[in-house]
């Protein structure tokens, strides 16, 4: 009997010592799934990564600052879209998004440019110089109210209101128009008018182009080939 208790006890004994081990067990294995799930994963990541630098390296250089642009371009259409169906003015909408930072930086970047991109016509000339004479007035709150007294109703005149011939220009507006005229006739005298053609000059050329192309020839070789001309002329060249 005495022999049956000791077995009875080593076998309780070593059931927790088997279960004990194979709770380690399943625990490495556990540890090492995780481990190898975690370095699968890091190298799937990896590749993705090489991949990504690798079709950035043969895009173009200045890949993002289209892809910048074209992003913007989408997002006003879309803007443009909604203030459409919406039935507002888009460009009402975009001022009121606008700081006065941003107003003011893109005032600087105007005030740098030079609008003046020499004669293309008359119709844009005469825009330039309305544009620039535009920017010269000054508001005379002054003289508004005072006008506004004068005329009363018909300040603000309708159909039935006859102010033709009424206005009587002021002595500095009628000053800063002839310093204005002074101004342009002096600044045409000044632009490149075309040369007259000289009859008793030499003919060396066959076309209008050519004779442009000859007279930029001889002003920057006409020094060195002044005396073979001679020569050739006098018909003593060698």
């Amino acid at each position: 009997m005495a022999s049956c208790g000791q077995e009875a006890a080593t076998v309780t004994e070593e059931e927790p010592t088997e279960t004990a081990a194979s709770q380690k067990r399943e625990e490495r294995l556990r540890k090492f799934r995780e481990l190898h799930f975690k370095r699968n994963e890091a190298r799937k990541l990896n590749h993705q990564e090489v991949a990504e630098e690798d079709k950035r390296l043969k895009l173009p250089a200045n890949w993002e600052a289209k892809k910048a642009r074209l992003e913007w371009e989408l997002t006003e259409d879309q803007k443009k879209k909604d203030c459409a169906e919406r039935g507002e003015d888009y460009d009402r909408v975009k001022l009121l998004d606008i700081t006065a930072d941003d107003a003011e930086r893109w005032e600087r970047k105007k005030k740098k440019k030079n609008p003046d991109t020499g004669f293309a016509g008359y119709a844009e000339a005469q825009l330039r110089q309305y544009q620039r004479l535009t920017k010269q007035i000054r508001p005379d709150m002054e003289g508004y109210e005072k006008q506004r007294e004068k005329y009363g109703e018909d300040f603000h005149p309708t159909s039935n209101s006859l102010i033709h011939g009424t206005h009587v220009p002021t002595k500095e507006g009628i000053d800063r128009m002839v310093e204005d005229v002074e101004k342009q006739i002096e600044k045409r005298a000044k632009y490149s008018r075309r040369r007259a053609y000289n009859d008793d000059a030499d003919i060396d050329y066959i076309n209008e182009r050519n004779a442009k192309f000859n007279k930029k020839a001889e002003r920057f070789y006409g020094k060195y080939t002044a005396e073979i001309k001679q020569n050739l002329e006098r018909g003593t060249a060698v």
